[in-house]
């Protein structure tokens, strides 16, 4: 007997019913980046490993999935390469290739090959699959899509603005109540500075962004563990936490930084996002939030992030300000600014909530059932007008019982059926089946077109 198949461990099948809601959250986002002049670009599955590695740090290249050459890639190495056992070293003799990471590096490489066709500022979106050897487990896949917006080539505020009103209005579509959390690596810099550890500021950070997960006493312990002076964790204590309106913590704030050009800078920066963002009438909360320190060997500007209210899960979208993007492939000073949106978690949000629409799940809208050669060839001449109505309709493509053609529509559940036969035919008509009332109705093709819409 043959063995069951199965699929690699952190990947999934999805069903036609999970791909109707899949492509609605896709779509959604992808009207939302064109509304506001974003651009769709693509880049291959795979990348030379040359351009991945070293990008991510030593965890993340451990997390590549390498592809290994094609021919005889034995050629070239030795018998006591062979015998080292050095998995690293033969890696990299017998894969040149990997698969994708994440979009932004591809991205960085994309355009320093065209920047020749580019015209900048940038403005590119993209929604695939990207793939990590991470251990699976709940919410972690292998294999997961990024659906990433990035400006490049403009160092302009509004840019952060107008990501933040796309992150407003695509929450908006899906009827999630958010609360988009904002915060600048300028002003955790100012911080770092005033308190006189500014070497330390990333474990300052790392501390301080587990606030909501692990309680003050223990930020404040793990502070202590990591060499940071009891008096510069008591001048962090009012920083971290601030509270009140967005205003008044960026009033406290310029108090607090008055020392720090760097800090004041951030202030000034977040200050010029959220009044603006203000008088644009988001439907969603915006607030400032200090100990937001998300990617912050990477990100030097602005910082977003957004939660989902009334489900309990990570954050749901994500991004921010990077400078030099480009410079790892030669091409120096080119900044940029970001998001993210988590796909498999806004899935998850939305399938709790039960907020899809019902248009954008349910596949077929009419079923013609199939009682002969006659019948099919009648109901088909009424099918290509439907069609052309832009209703999704199909006919049973066997002449079998109707019991089982209608249990097709009911797996199926397709609100309406057409019954075709000789009474119908005669009259040049359809009987039209309200699958959820019962309700039967005799109607011309422009009656039974009416009925659907």
């Amino acid at each position: 007997m043959a063995a069951k198949p199965s699929i690699p461990k952190g990947t999934r099948d999805f069903s036609p019913v999970e791909m109707a809601k899949r492509n609605y959250i896709f779509n959604t986002i992808r009207d939302v980046y064109h509304l506001y002049g974003f651009q769709q670009i693509e880049t291959p599955a795979m990348e030379m490993l040359s351009t991945l590695m070293g990008k991510y740090g030593d965890e993340g290249d451990k997390l590549l999935f390498k592809i290994q050459n094609s021919g005889d890639y034995f050629s070239g190495i030795t018998d006591e390469e062979l015998l080292s056992r050095n998995a690293a070293k033969l890696a990299s003799k017998f894969c040149e290739k990997g698969l994708r990471y994440d979009l932004t590096v591809p991205f960085a490489r994309y355009v320093v090959m065209h920047r020749d066709e580019i015209t900048f500022p940038f403005k590119r979106y993209q929604i695939q699959p990207v793939w990590r050897a991470d251990r699976p487990q709940k919410g972690r896949y292998r294999e997961f899509y990024q659906c990433d917006a990035d400006v490049v080539g403009s160092d302009s505020l509004l840019n952060e603005v107008e990501l933040m009103q796309i992150v407003d209005t695509v929450f908006s579509r899906f009827n999630i109540r958010v609360c988009i959390k904002i915060n600048n690596r300028k002003i955790l810099s100012g911080i770092a500075e005033i308190i006189g550890e500014s070497d330390k500021i990333v474990d300052i950070t790392v501390a301080i962004d587990k606030l909501d997960k692990i309680g003050l006493d223990n930020v404040n312990a793990e502070l202590k563990e990591k060499g940071i002076s009891d008096e510069a964790i008591a001048k962090l204590q009012p920083i971290i936490l601030l509270s009140g309106t967005n205003a008044e913590k960026l009033a406290t704030l310029k108090n607090v930084l008055a020392a720090s050009e760097v800090g004041l800078k951030g202030v000034e920066e977040s200050e010029f996002i959220l009044n603006t963002l203000e008088t644009m009438g988001l439907k969603n909360e915006i607030e400032l939030d200090l100990t937001l320190a998300r990617g912050l060997n990477y990100y030097t500007g602005a910082i977003f992030e957004v939660k989902a209210l009334d489900v309990q899960i990570g954050s749901i979208t994500g991004g921010g300000r990077y400078d030099n993007l480009t410079g790892v492939f030669g091409m120096a000073g080119v900044s940029g600014v970001g998001i993210s949106f988590g796909a498999d978690r806004i899935f998850d949000v939305l399938n709790q909530l039960d907020l899809y629409p019902k248009e954008a799940v349910n596949g077929t809208e009419l079923l013609f059932i199939n009682f002969g050669e006659k019948e099919a060839a009648f109901s088909m001449g009424i099918l290509s007008k439907v069609r052309a109505a832009g209703i999704r309709a199909e006919i049973f493509p066997d002449t079998a019982k109707m019991k089982k053609q209608m249990s097709y529509a009911n797996a199926k559940n397709i609100p309406f059926v057409a019954i075709v036969g000789e009474n119908e035919m005669n009259e040049g008509k359809a009987m039209l089946k309200n699958m959820e009332t019962g309700e039967q109705n005799l109607v011309s093709a422009e009656e039974l077109i009416a009925a659907i819409r």
